[in-house]
């Protein structure tokens, strides 16, 4: 089965995505890595939901190396404050839903190429004013 990791920059709308055959801590601090790299220099803060997979001596690990990264937990059983989940959904209707894809390798293909090419708005960051604060600090 394939599965991917993505996290939505909520400034620019831009999903970094990683596809893996499995689930777990050790890939997510592969994809915290990768995020890591596409952003150098910066600050993250990352917005995070309580999967197993997303807890372990490997994010630990990732964590302790990079200060610059930072975690803000969701709470529990909330996907509707998690805007990644909106991107899931939206992309299931753009590519999954009444597909004609007979292998499931090309329906994930084509899952990632979706995820990588769309620009995803999200309205959290306006919704706390994040640009009228952010514009005060530059």
């Amino acid at each position: 089965m394939t599965h991917f990791y993505g996290t939505l920059n909520l400034q620019t709308g831009e999903e970094t995505v990683l596809r893996s055959d499995i689930m777990k801590a050790e890939v997510s601090a592969l994809h915290l890595q990768q995020l890591l790299a596409a952003y150098p220099e910066v600050p993250l803060l990352l917005l995070w939901d309580r999967a197993p997979w997303h807890q372990g001596p490997a994010i630990q690990s990732v964590l302790e190396a990079n200060p610059r990264l930072q975690i803000m937990w969701l709470p529990a059983a909330s996907p509707d404050l998690n805007p990644q989940e909106h991107v899931w959904k939206a992309t299931r209707k753009a590519v999954s839903h009444n597909h004609n894809r007979a292998k499931l390798s090309e329906l994930a293909e084509v899952f990632q190429t979706h995820l990588t090419n769309t620009c995803f708005p999200c309205s959290l960051l306006d919704k706390f004013a994040y640009h009228e604060i952010r514009a005060m600090f530059i």
